[in-house]
């Protein structure tokens, strides 16, 4: 390992060791994939004291920095978190392995023989913030893909993140896989984020997952390709035809499950016509549970909510905090969407079918959802075992990023001594 405290050094090395096990992860068999992976969870399992051990560091390290609640409970391990990690592990062993799948095949009447197969992006370069989780995470959707990956995590789980490493290049060793496949950053230094950003020679591509600061510094900066990932602004519009008893489930689930994920709702949208029946209930019983609820005028005359600012319409709280206002019909909820929204996760509560086709329809966000929580935004809970992040874009990868969208392609062609007139 080169001096930590020349950086530029430090991360060149890291990213030609990264690309020459990327040149052998690029044709690993499906079984040496899995094994490691497997052999990684078992490793987490086997060393949970020791991380739990590491993540009391990083909890110590947060409560002097002054984190907020839902950057602390982001931040925090248990053994219930720590069986979640396992069992991503697995689920992305169990995934199918997508390098080499043929996407279309198909014969030119020149006689030539075409075949569009999915190929390693390369070297993956992840910056986030203070999940541990998504080291482990990461790690194992861009191997399942045959990506090298460099994991830059937070400064607040440096050691959460460090021990989950040990635990995936235990993986990797035991299956014969280069060790080099998966790097941790070893330094807090912020210097390394500026060296990943240019380092076009051996990152492929830059996967920012974290707040609104992270990833804008990212986007500014980077020269790199990156896949965007924004802020996750969730709206949840309550129609007029709603259903009163999926309404309180799925709103209460929405933003109170857990408020520090991206998919947790933000900002309510009340159809007028049950904004002072339905919508005053919801309302209660968010309060009830603890939230605090920034209202527009209109629903202000509610016991214990708090006046809303233009600030409020927009926001990501990531706490127990929640906006609401009244729109007059489904066209104003999407207008709203629109101007205010990040193109992350919207929900549609309503019994019509022409209401839920149109939101649906004719908005544009990576995720729309009907009758649904929006913490199912979500990679795992969309089946591909884990997500590196939820992409808002709409180049290459958009909605959760499993190992599939963490691949390109190529042509095959075959033909039989076929030259061209």
């Amino acid at each position: 390992m080169k001096d930590l405290e020349n950086i530029p050094e430090l991360m060149a090395d890291i990213g030609a060791r990264a690309k020459a096990a990327a040149a052998q992860l690029g044709f690993a068999s499906a079984e040496r994939k899995h094994a490691a992976l497997i052999s990684a969870a078992e490793y987490v399992w086997k060393d949970r004291a020791s991380i739990l051990e590491a993540n009391e560091k990083d909890l110590a390290y947060g409560r002097e920095k002054g984190l907020s609640d839902a950057m602390m409970d982001r931040l925090a391990l248990d053994e219930d978190r720590l069986r979640g990690i396992i069992d991503g592990l697995r689920a992305v062993a169990e995934q199918a392995d997508p390098v080499g799948e043929v996407i279309a095949d198909w014969t030119q009447p020149s006689g030539l023989h075409i075949q569009r197969v999915r190929t390693p992006l390369g070297v993956v370069g992840v910056i986030y913030e203070s999940r541990p989780n998504v080291t482990a995470d990461a790690g194992a959707l861009c191997l399942n893909a045959g990506n090298a990956v460099i994991l830059r995590g937070g400064s607040e789980s440096f050691h959460s993140s460090s021990a989950l490493h040990a635990c995936l290049v235990q993986g990797l060793r035991d299956a014969n896989l280069p060790e080099d496949a998966i790097q941790l950053v070893p330094t807090r230094d912020r210097a390394a984020v500026s060296e990943m950003l240019t380092m076009t020679d051996t990152i492929d591509v830059i996967v920012p997952r974290g707040g609104k600061g992270l990833v804008g510094l990212v986007q500014r900066e980077a020269r790199v390709p990156v896949f965007a990932h924004l802020e996750g602004i969730v709206h949840i519009y309550i129609d007029a035809d709603a259903d009163p008893e999926k309404v309180l489930k799925v709103v209460l689930n929405a933003k109170t499950r857990r408020t520090g994920i991206c998919g947790s709702a933000e900002c309510l949208l009340i159809h007028r016509d049950v904004a002072q029946t339905l919508g005053r209930g919801v309302i209660r019983a968010l309060i009830d549970a603890g939230v605090e609820v920034r209202t527009d005028d209109a629903l202000r005359s509610i016991e214990g909510t708090v006046a809303a600012t233009e600030e409020d319409w927009g926001r990501e709280y990531l706490d127990m905090i929640i906006a609401a206002r009244v729109v007059p019909d489904l066209d104003a909820a999407m207008a709203h969407i629109r101007t205010y929204g990040s193109n992350h996760t919207d929900c549609v509560l309503t019994e019509n079918a022409e209401v839920a086709r149109r939101f649906m329809t004719e908005l544009d966000s990576a995720i729309l959802m009907h009758n649904a929580s929006t913490q199912f935004a979500d990679g795992g809970e969309f089946g591909m075992g884990a997500e590196i992040g939820i992409a808002t874009g709409k180049m290459h990868a958009r909605g959760p990023v499993g190992a599939a969208q963490l691949t390109s392609f190529k042509y095959l062609v075959t033909g039989q001594g076929t030259v061209r007139a």
